[in-house]
């Protein structure tokens, strides 16, 4: 199996933080989500992948080579958005844009062109001129017009709104339909991952909670409601995180059918979205 990235054993240490021997593959043709709380580790782990950061242990692989060792041919490879600006304020658009063009072998400007005029950016405007949302695409039409095989995002869709976001979704879903690419996109907004992800991986204090498919997950988490009076010892072993009121609780499982099996009637059982898994989890 040919990985487009393959993250094993990943490991990074911090004075009051660890990234704790992290694993997960994503494959040519899918969209992964990265999902955990603020603090999880979801930006050192892009960091360590970008070698931005020195991992401490661990192999990461892209494109099934060393990121460190063949670094400028992989990078050659990789469209990078990340949440903040990292452009000089002061340039126009098409500077800023010749700048980062030369850093590419597969520069496409024709296809950038295509990018200012469907995302509406007039290339001659400052960079400090432009709105978040305009910034955001201003950084995908650098990413998308260098051929990228694999385009890996951090919050790429924060502080934007539902209008804008959706429209980046449609685009990044295009980008996929050329089975050769992947996108691996961090984010805290988990109903953005809910329309277009394929995988989830999820990463709570530094430890990878599951990296499975999409499906999968929305298919056996799941909310039980019920009365106190069954939250026994045993009960409250089944689930992954409660809330209690006066009246009943709420809890996450991660097997409906058992689940069902154990409590039949007594509980309702409604389908977990990831924000409910994301919250119940890291509440535990």
């Amino acid at each position: 199996m040919d990985y487009i990235l393959e993250v094993k054993n990943l490991r990074k240490e911090f004075k009051n933080f660890t990234l704790d021997n992290i694993s997960f593959n994503l494959e040519p043709g899918y969209i992964m989500g990265f999902i955990g709380p603020n603090g999880a580790g979801k930006s050192t782990t892009i960091k360590l992948i970008m070698n931005l950061l020195k991992k401490d242990g661990g192999e990461i692989r892209i494109f099934g080579k060393d990121h460190e060792k063949y670094e400028k041919e992989v990078k050659n490879r990789i469209g990078f958005v990340y949440d903040e600006n990292y452009y000089y304020e002061d340039l126009t658009i098409n500077t800023m844009k010749s700048v980062v063009a030369s850093f590419y072998s597969n520069w496409d400007d024709s296809k950038f062109n295509e990018y200012m005029r469907e995302f509406d950016l007039n290339p001659k405007a400052k960079i400090k001129t432009l709105s978040k949302g305009m910034k955001m695409k201003f950084s995908l039409a650098v990413a998308l017009s260098h051929n990228a095989d694999l385009i890996i995002m951090d919050e790429p869709t924060s502080g934007l709104d539902p209008v804008f976001r959706r429209e980046i979704l449609d685009i990044l879903y295009s980008v996929i339909q050329d089975e050769k690419k992947s996108i691996f996109f961090s984010t805290h907004i988990t109903t953005d991952l809910e329309k277009i992800a394929d995988y989830i991986t999820f990463i709570n204090r530094g430890k990878i909670v599951f990296s499975k498919p999409k499906d999968d997950v929305l298919q056996n988490y799941g909310i039980v409601k019920g009365g106190l009076d069954i939250l026994d010892e045993n009960a409250r072993k089944e689930f992954i995180g409660i809330r209690e009121t006066k009246v009943g609780f709420e809890a996450l499982t991660d097997n409906m059918d058992k689940t069902r099996r154990m409590f039949g009637n007594r509980v309702l059982i409604e389908r977990a979205t990831l924000e409910d898994i994301m919250v119940y989890s890291v509440r535990r």
